[in-house]
Formats: structure tokens, sequence, C-alpha cells
């Protein structure tokens, strides 16, 4: 019960910073900004103190970890797999426009004898 009090706190921050941007509107942008940011800073803050905030928090913990252990591809092989998928792509427009003409060519001039002037 108290983390959903604490979420719903966290919320009304956020709806806050965002409500003092408008009220604010006669402001500087840059103290209209701070108040969101603050907003933002806040919610977060009441937010992490919550379970589901702590269980986050070590889940972002652990993405990044998994992350760090990925191999990236160099240019090379980036440029090889960019080239194979446009060669893919086009070769695949060209069959589909061919099937398209077969169709059309079957459909309009055999079957229903619609021949194009």
């Amino acid at each position: 019960m108290a983390d959903k009090a604490k979420l719903t706190i966290a919320a009304l921050l956020l709806a806050a910073g965002l409500v003092g941007y408008y009220l604010l509107s006669e402001q500087a942008l840059v103290l209209r900004v701070l108040v969101v940011v603050a907003g933002i800073a806040a919610g977060a803050a009441v937010a992490w103190m919550t379970e589901p905030g702590r269980t986050f928090t070590a889940f972002a913990r652990e993405a990044v970890v998994e992350v760090k252990k990925v191999v990236w591809p160099n240019r090379k092989e980036t440029v090889q797999t960019t080239a194979a998928v446009f060669a893919f792509v086009v070769v695949m427009a060209v069959f589909l426009w061919i099937s398209d003409k077969t169709l059309e060519w079957v459909l309009y001039d055999l079957v229903l004898g619609w021949k194009k002037t």
C-alpha cells in the first residue's frame, strides 16, 4: 500500500512539473524547462524509493551488463551486411515488378481481352 502511495506522489510531482511549465508561461523558457526537469527528477526520486523502482533499477543495471557483453560488428561487417540487404531489396523489387506485369498481362490481355492501345 505504501508503494502505491509513493507512486501516486511521484506521478503528482511529474504532473506538477508539467503544470508549472504552463503556469509560468510569462517567465523565461529556461525557468520553465527547469521546473519540468525538477518535477521529473522529484518524481523519479520518489518512484526510486518504491519496490518497483528498485526492481527497475536492478533490471537496468543488468541490462547494461548484458549490452557490454555484445560483440558489435566492425565497419566492414556493417557495410557488407547493409549491401546484402540492399541487394536483396532490389532483387525482390524486380521480382515483384515482373510478377505484377505478368499478372496484368494475363488478366487484362488474355482473360478479359482488354488490349491496351
